[in-house]
Order: C-alpha cells, then sequence, then structure tokens
C-alpha cells in the first residue's frame, strides 16, 4: 500500500471514532435539522478534507512529536499555552466519552454490562501504547477499510429497492433535540470539534512522515474519504429514521435490520473504530508530557486511561449532548491558528518539501550501487539538511532510510530512474536560489540573535515556479 493511503487510514481510525461510526453525532448535529441537515454533513466532508492537508503537513514541517511543537512555532506564546490546555482537556473528555461509546457499543449488541466494553478498550489502550510507532500506525488504519465497506452495504440496503416518505422523514427528524441551534453553526462547532479530536495524533502522524508531499495527499485522501462515509452513512440513517432515532447507536440498529451477522461484524468494527480515537486522543497526551521518555509516556498513558475509564461511566448519549457542544465552541480558535499558520508557512512548506525530495534523490545516489555522489552533491545535501526547518540530524537519518526503503522496492534501474522521474523532480535553479536567500538569513539572525538558540525562520523565500 502507498505511504499516503497508509497515512490517509490511519487519519480516517483516527477522525471516525465512536459518534460518526454509531451516527449518534450525526443524529444530533445534522439530522435534528432534516434535510438540510445533509448540506451540512457534505460541507463536513470539506473540511475534513482542507483541514487534513493543513494539520498533516504542518506536523510533516515541523517533524512534530506533539502538537506543543507545531503550535509554539505557529502561534503567540499565551495563545499556544491557551491551545495546549484546550487540547489536553478536549483529548481526555473525548477520550472517556469514548470509553463509554465502546461501553455502549457492546452493550446494544451483545448484551454486555456497560462496564465491560470501557474495560476491554482502556485495556487494549494500554496494551497498544508498549508498541512502537510503525505498528501503532498500522492499528489505528486496519479496520478504516472494513468499515467502509460496512457502510456502503448499510446504505444499499436502505435504497435498494425502496421508496421513503422524505416528508414523513423530515417530520420525525424535527422531534429530535439538536445540539446547536442551526445547522451552519452545526457545521463549524461540529467540525472544531473534529478537529480538537484529531489535531494532536494528526500532528504526530504527519511529524512521522519525511516527505511534506505524502502527508499533504494523506490529509487530503483521508479527508475525502471521512466525508464520503460520513454523508452515506448520514442518509442511510435519514431513510431508517423512524425506526433507529432513539438508538444510541443508530447505524448499528440499521445492521441489524439486515442481519444479526452483520450487525456482529459492524459492532466489533465500531468498537475498533472507537478504540482508534481514544487511543489517539490519550496517547497524544502522553506524548505531550513524556519529554521524549518513553518510560514517562506510559506511565502517563496508563494513569489518564485508568481516570477516563472512570469517569465514562456518565453515559454515552448524554456525554455527548452535554460536552460536545462546548468542546467545539472551544475549538473554534484551533481552527484560526490553523488557518493563520497555513498561510504564513505555506511558501515555506513548498520549498522545504522540494528541498525535502532533493535530498532522498541525492540519498538515492548515494546508497545505489550504480551511482556515485560527488563532492559538490554532498555537500548540497548537507547543506540542505542544516537550512531545513526539521532536525538536521534526524531529518538526514530518515531521508537515507526512505532511500533505502525505495531502493529495496525498485528491481530494475529503469524502475529507479522512473520513480525519480515521476516523484523527486526539482527545479535545480529554484532549489539554489533559495539556498544562498536562506543562507543569508541565516548570517543575518547569527549577527543579531547570537545569544539565542531559536530556529531560523525561512521566509521571503523565491518559490517561483515551484510545483
Amino acid at each position: 500500500m502507498q505511504q499516503s493511503w497508509k497515512i490517509a487510514f490511519a487519519y480516517i481510525g483516527v477522525i471516525v471514532g465512536a459518534g460518526l461510526s454509531s451516527g449518534q453525532d450525526l443524529l444530533q448535529y445534522f439530522i435534528s435539522f432534516g434535510q438540510i441537515g445533509l448540506i451540512g454533513v457534505l460541507l463536513l466532508g470539506l473540511l475534513n478534507a482542507a483541514f487534513g492537508k493543513i494539520m498533516l503537513s504542518l506536523g510533516s514541517y515541523y517533524r512534530a512529536d506533539n502538537h506543543e511543537e507545531v503550535f509554539t512555532q505557529i502561534s503567540h506564546p499565551i495563545i499556544t499555552k491557551i491551545l495546549d490546555f484546550v487540547l489536553i482537556a478536549g483529548s481526555f473528555i473525548m477520550g472517556f466519552v469514548m470509553i463509554a461509546g465502546a461501553g455502549s457499543n457492546l452493550e446494544q449488541q451483545f448484551g454486555l454490562p456497560f462496564w465491560i466494553g470501557g474495560l476491554i478498550c482502556s485495556l487494549l489502550i494500554i496494551t497498544v501504547s508498549f508498541m512502537d510507532f510503525d505498528k501503532i500506525t498500522n492499528v489505528l488504519g486496519i479496520f478504516t477499510p472494513i468499515m467502509i465497506v460496512m457502510i456502503f452495504i448499510i446504505t444499499g440496503y436502505s435504497f435498494m429497492g425502496k421508496s421513503h416518505d422524505w416528508a414523513a422523514l423530515d417530520t420525525i427528524a424535527h422531534t429530535i433535540k439538536p445540539a446547536t441551534s442551526n445547522v451552519w453553526f452545526s457545521v463549524i462547532n461540529y467540525y472544531s470539534l473534529c478537529a480538537m479530536t484529531a489535531v494532536s495524533m494528526a500532528f504526530i502522524l504527519g511529524g512521522s512522515v519525511v516527505r511534506i508531499g505524502i502527508a499533504e495527499k494523506g490529509g487530503t485522501r483521508g479527508g475525502l474519504l471521512v466525508g464520503l462515509v460520513v454523508f452515506i452513512a448520514a442518509i442511510s440513517i435519514f431513510a431508517n429514521l423512524d425506526t433507529v432515532k432513539d438508538a444510541d447507536l443508530p447505524i448499528l440498529a440499521i445492521a441489524n435490520q439486515i442481519h444479526p451477522w452483520l450487525a456482529y461484524i459492524y459492532a466489533i468494527t465500531v468498537f475498533s473504530l472507537i478504540f482508534n480515537t481514544a487511543f489517539s486522543l490519550f496517547y497524544s497526551i502522553a506524548r505531550r508530557f513524556a519529554n521524549g521518555s518513553t518510560k514517562r509516556m506510559r506511565i502517563v498513558i496508563i494513569s489518564v486511561v485508568i481516570i477516563g475509564y472512570i469517569c465514562s461511566f456518565f453515559g454515552f448519549k448524554d456525554l455527548i449532548s452535554i460536552l460536545y457542544p462546548i468542546l467545539g465552541y472551544m475549538g473554534l480558535l484551533l481552527l484560526i491558528i490553523l488557518i493563520y499558520g497555513w498561510l504564513r508557512d505555506r511558501k515555506d512548506i513548498i520549498m522545504e518539501k522540494l528541498f525535502r525530495r532533493k535530498m532522498l534523490h541525492l540519498s538515492l545516489k548515494k546508497h545505489s550501487p550504480h551511482k556515485n555522489l560527488s563532492e559538490k552533491e554532498r555537500e548540497l545535501f548537507h547543506t540542505l539538511g542544516d537550512i531545513s526547518q526539521a532536525d538536521t540530524k534526524s531529518l538526514k537519518e530518515d531521508i537515507h532510510n526512505e532511500a533505502k526503503e525505495i531502493l529495496s522496492n525498485t528491481e530494475t534501474v529503469q524502475e529507479l530512474k522512473d520513480y525519480v522521474e515521476e516523484h523527486l523532480s526539482v527545479d535545480e535553479e529554484v532549489i539554489h536560489q533559495n539556498i544562498n536567500i536562506l543562507q543569508e538569513q541565516q548570517e543575518e539572525s547569527k549577527s543579531t540573535e547570537s545569544s539565542k538558540d531559536r530556529p531560523i525562520k525561512k521566509s521571503n523565500i523565491n518559490n517561483n515556479e515551484v510545483k
């Protein structure tokens, strides 16, 4: 699987949690407004695609290990502290809502006591946190394709050979208590909530990818797929509203109407997606306080999961109706900062993407048995690493590892040549122009801020003809 799709499925696994996969969020935020709520769901999908690209590319650009590393760069220190607090509090609150969703899921489908589902989810979170990050990424994305197939099956059942009284369904929809005052505010409020759920882990996912273009594609593809899945789930719920409007997990209720075995499979899939989101939320909190220490990270995640499990006993449906709108209001500041940071750093991100692409090209040449680097090319590789926004040592190491992986997957010289031409083409003139500009900026910064060890911001770069 292409790395961008792997990241896309992991991103979907992060953002599609208890509310979206069960349909409860859609019921309260959109379907409660009737047919116009479906337009709101479409807008929600577009926001997912746009901000998926923004969050993952910022994470890759700054090689983020936690959300604070990005916000320190793109916002004022006071705003950073506010966002840090909001994200930690929001992640914890949504984390125990997810655990509550796990309890409701197994209770509704299998008749298990509420506390058992939450306990199983909590133990899984702690267990997976002891795995390495590549394996974690695989776990986050593994159930996403299954969920997509299941949603399409449920949608097919809801519409094939059937007719619906849309006016009557619209009347039923208006009997549901909405989460906000109008559908347009629901779009903004709910996506703010989604962004709070996703941003910390999205930064970490992006930070794990050395090639910014792959992070951008992963975020965009993941966001578009989220939008597609959410829309078809919403129309399926709407079509079956007369029978599922009071269910804690309305999509699971539809699956039960089709066949019990389908419902069992979907219940397990929903449970897995709930786990994905809950894990991402608690894991991002632990990474935030770990300061690079694996031992400390594990202690933190065990502690917050235990507390979250206790808090989950307030009940899934009530927690969503009370806490989610509040968290959505808090997330508006996050969206503003993300847009500002993206617009401010856009030119720098484009150039950094080009720099890393050239570094990978040079690294492929270095490790290829058919090529040799000239001294000038070696110097260029090190220069690009030195002026990069990312940590120079880890960037070079990751570039070399990426090159070795590409070489292991290309069997012939022609395959490697085709790969380079398709994915690693660069404008040499633009690169050298901007190297000179950035080196001049670094010299000026050294002379004016010699006593400070702050990252050099790449500004006013010449990104003409950069693609």
